[in-house]
């Protein structure tokens, strides 16, 4: 189980803070090896924040030494709640500059954030005071970071660039709202659809599809509030994402679930196979809109997953 950031001594604060370090300093090698061939000079300015990582690192260390010797447990960011899930760069290439100065922008404003409440929980002035001075150079990179497209991109390009505000909407507002569409939209289908062919009556279907779709949205609520209290990530209220994830999630069953309200079973059923389409087009959409997701893939890995489950409905209404 996840520690909680408040439950955690001085010397896991300084574990963790190496392992997150650490962790950082080979993403942005990784980035700098990725940008090299179309931007070489933000890939240099990659390597250099790589460095400075590293050197970080290495004062943490020599911190943790001097105040609790020379083990020093592993404590990973999975391990912490509050700590968004990180996509790993090796996966993606050819990397683009957009994607990845978003990437760092949210890691230095995770990381920031995370010092400065360190430094809050921490006794030893010495240790304090490194930890004030890692946050504000987790800040000059955080400014670095913006900096990248304002240099390389296009003036139409950089007319189109995101501030702050958008970065925290899509983080407090779109990423829980796009998981309950997309649960909502494709966990309902095969129960509705399996009641709708099982039983010809579109009352009944109607029945079994606005129960599954409110007790998805009240457990996919609960799940996303209670996975991130949005401390350390600028994630915002977790009732307030809970909400949204819940609301999105109920409506994505509803959407699909309403025709069914037609007495006529095949009128019914039509209509709710076009608003499947219509809704998996939505989902593949604010994918390709919010997520840097190309649109033609969002569809593929949507529809693909929503068919499937579709026709499980049907195959097991109608046998």
């Amino acid at each position: 189980m996840a520690k909680r950031f408040e439950e955690l001594s001085e010397r896991e604060i300084l574990a963790l803070a190496i392992s997150l370090e650490e962790e950082d300093a080979r993403i942005y090698a990784d980035f700098a090896d990725g940008l090299r061939p179309a931007y070489p000079a933000s890939a240099e300015l990659f390597a250099n924040m790589h460095r400075e990582e590293s050197t970080h690192r290495a004062r943490l260390i020599e911190q943790y030494r001097a105040r609790f010797g020379e083990h020093i447990p592993l404590i990973r960011r999975q391990d912490v709640k509050g700590f968004l899930h990180r996509p790993s760069v090796w996966l993606v290439r050819p990397l683009g500059l957009h994607a990845v100065r978003q990437q760092a922008a949210v890691m230095e404003l995770e990381t920031r954030r995370f010092y400065e409440r360190a430094a809050h929980r921490v006794s030893d002035a010495s240790t304090r005071k490194l930890l004030g001075d890692l946050a504000q150079a987790e800040r000059d990179h955080e400014a670095a970071a913006q900096a990248l497209e304002r240099e390389h991109l296009t003036a139409e390009a950089r007319e189109q660039e995101e501030a702050t505000s958008r970065r925290l909407f899509v983080l407090q507002v779109v990423q829980p709202g796009l998981a309950g569409l997309m649960d909502g939209s494709v966990s309902t289908l095969a129960p509705l659809f399996a009641a709708a062919f099982a039983t010809r009556d579109s009352w009944d279907a109607f029945l079994v599809g606005l129960a599954a779709s409110i007790g998805a949205g009240i457990s996919m609520g609960f799940a996303e509030a209670l996975s991130d209290d949005g401390s350390l990530t600028g994630r915002g209220r977790p009732w307030v994402r809970g909400l949204v994830c819940g609301v999105m999630t109920t409506a994505g069953g509803i959407g699909h679930t309403l025709p069914y309200l037609i007495t006529d079973f095949r009128i019914a059923t039509t209509l709710a196979v076009a608003v499947v389409a219509l809704e998996l087009w939505a989902i593949s959409y604010i994918r390709y809109r919010y997520m840097d997701t190309p649109f033609l893939s969002a569809a593929f890995q949507v529809v693909v997953g929503g068919v499937l489950v579709f026709l499980t409905g049907i195959v097991i209404g109608s046998a």
